[in-house]
């Protein structure tokens, strides 16, 4: 028998515990991307709307869930954020600085290709810009809304205010801030077992049917309903609509995102896919595949009569997903990183918090007999949340 008294240098010690990488998750990155196609394939179909119904259907209920998915993936991965110098960092060079930088690329690109004269505007967001604004405004008051105890109803009755309240203004587009923002606040409300209860296969075989009836909905509205009302930019007194009819449809467009979002969600493969890794490249797709829109209006590309046809119209739809799709490529990424996820710590102040952490590892790798003469600096932590695009 083996004697189980064994002294201590016959043990063998125990390997060295490594911390465990994190490993992206399939199923959001599949949703990214596929939310991000269609963003495209919709910018594209805005183009040529003029009495196309068939086109203009699929265009609205496609605006009624592809933003909101959006926004709800990015406050789901927003709920640590908690204004530590790390987060702030990191909202900084992923939000403040690719809006800057996109904005004056924007501006310029229409000097160049339409109006000589265009303005440069830091508060007035061109195109799609208006969701890194609303981003960074979200992710500010992000604690505010963990803190409250109805953070969602609040949420709404703000989205409802706003639509009957033009004095907010164009400034940062800020109805769009104020009308999505109950989307955002719903996602900072979910976990993990929400995801996973609208991806069963009753959820999924319950969708079919709630689509359609959005398409037939959608059809209906057509000549009934303005276009404008998906976009939640403006109030209701920009309209000829009654007053209360701006809290009324904010209220309804919400409770039919959400529908429609957990549809998409619902179909969304949670394994690994051919373009699984494109997820995770989704914010370049997005800010730079408005060039590509606005360069065909400026030309007057999308005024080809062929667009008005059937063939037309599906590869219009099949280029907007094919640029999109390359545009969320690793060669992009690398050629374009330092001006969308720059890390610019040459213009931040070191965090004491990470310098603390620092010396505690180095002093607890040195054990307790080791000097603390160490004068090393801590290295700088540049983590934090990506932008969920």
């Amino acid at each position: 028998m083996t004697s189980s008294l064994r002294s201590d240098g016959d043990r063998k010690s125990p390997p060295p515990r490594t911390r465990p990488s994190r490993q992206r998750d399939a199923f959001f990155d599949n949703a990214k991307y596929l939310a991000i196609v269609l963003v495209g394939v919709g910018h594209a179909w805005g183009q040529i709307l003029d009495g196309n119904r068939t086109v203009e259907t699929l265009y609205r209920v496609l605006y009624t869930f592809h933003m909101p998915a959006f926004i709800v993936i990015s406050g789901y991965f927003s709920r640590s954020f908690d204004l530590s110098p790390k987060r702030v960092r990191r909202l900084i060079t992923g939000v403040v600085v690719p809006y800057v930088v996109f904005e004056v690329a924007y501006a310029l690109h229409r000097r160049v290709s339409e109006d000589p004269g265009n303005d440069i505007s830091l508060l007035d967001p061109t195109y799609l810009l208006w969701f890194l604004c609303a981003l960074f405004v979200w992710r500010l008051t992000t604690p505010l809304w963990q803190t409250l105890r109805w953070p969602l109803p609040i949420a709404l009755g703000i989205a409802a205010l706003a639509s009957v309240t033009p004095t907010v203004g164009n400034d940062l587009n800020m109805q769009r801030v104020l009308q999505f923002l109950p989307c955002f606040v719903l996602g900072l409300l979910l976990r993990p077992e929400h995801f996973q209860l609208v991806r069963r296969r009753s959820v999924r075989i319950w969708s079919v049917p709630v689509v359609a009836a959005a398409l037939v909905i959608a059809w209906w509205s057509v000549p009934r309903m303005e276009t404008g009302w998906f976009y939640r930019n403006a109030s209701v007194q920009d309209t000829s609509a009654p007053w209360w009819s701006g809290p009324v449809l904010t209220l309804a467009l919400f409770g039919c995102s959400v529908v429609l979002t957990a549809c998409f969600f619902a179909w969304v493969p949670g394994r690994r896919m051919w373009f699984t890794a494109l997820g995770a490249g989704t914010i370049y797709g997005y800010l730079l595949h408005g060039f590509l829109v606005k360069e065909g209006d400026y030309t007057g590309w999308f005024q080809q009569p062929f667009l008005d046809r059937p063939l037309g119209e599906i590869g219009l739809t099949v280029l907007g997903a094919t640029a999109v799709t390359l545009l969320c490529t690793r060669p992009v990424q690398r050629v374009l990183r330092y001006v969308v996820e720059p890390r610019m710590d040459w213009a931040f102040g070191r965090d004491p918090g990470d310098a603390a952490r620092g010396r505690g590892k180095r002093d607890q790798a040195a054990g307790p007999g080791a000097r603390e003469t160490s004068t090393e600096p801590a290295a700088s932590n540049a983590g934090g949340e990506k932008v969920s695009v």
